[in-house]
């Protein structure tokens, strides 16, 4: 019972959401947190909002692209005269290649985290922290709609 009242004072009730708090479990004979969701109205918000930033980050990795890959290191500086780079130069186009690469690769990371919450939705598990198995508050989620923790396992993650 003790571990029980622990697992329900780290979960915040958001409104909206359906609980079945507690249920004997009849082959442990111990209660236990059955069933915590977002209701539909709620998750068809959330996929609206997800499929909107997924869209803006499908164009932003497509601008990236066009502009950094296809172009080759003389176009990209505009320099049209037949002499040869400077070394500086040179070091300077490299590394705001590297850096808009990186900014495409972290946005692709964050298309994959949307992609996964948009198959937690279809199977029922949006909004479930994936440490404390509490539900995620829909502040949160408005933020960081890929959020996988509650903001407490979130920062606990953060301090390890």
């Amino acid at each position: 019972m003790r571990a029980l009242l622990e697992l329900l004072g780290r979960c915040r009730h958001s409104p909206g959401t359906h609980f079945n708090l507690l249920q004997m479990h009849s082959r442990h004979r111990r209660y236990v947190v059955l069933k915590k969701k977002y209701a539909k109205k709620d998750l068809a918000v959330f996929k609206k909002a997800i499929m909107a930033l997924k869209e803006e980050l499908l164009e932003d990795i497509k601008h990236i692209s066009e502009d950094t890959l296809k172009k080759s290191q003389k176009d990209a500086s505009g320099d049209i005269s037949g002499y040869t780079y400077h070394m500086a130069d040179v070091a300077t186009d490299t590394y705001d290649r590297e850096f808009s690469l990186g900014l495409a690769s972290n946005e692709r990371k964050v298309l994959y985290e949307l992609e996964d919450a948009l198959k937690k939705i279809e199977e029922g598990t949006f909004g479930i922290c994936e440490d404390c198995k509490c539900l995620i508050t829909k502040t949160r989620l408005k933020a960081i709609p890929h959020a996988r923790l509650c903001v407490k396992c979130q920062e606990k993650k953060e301090r390890r």
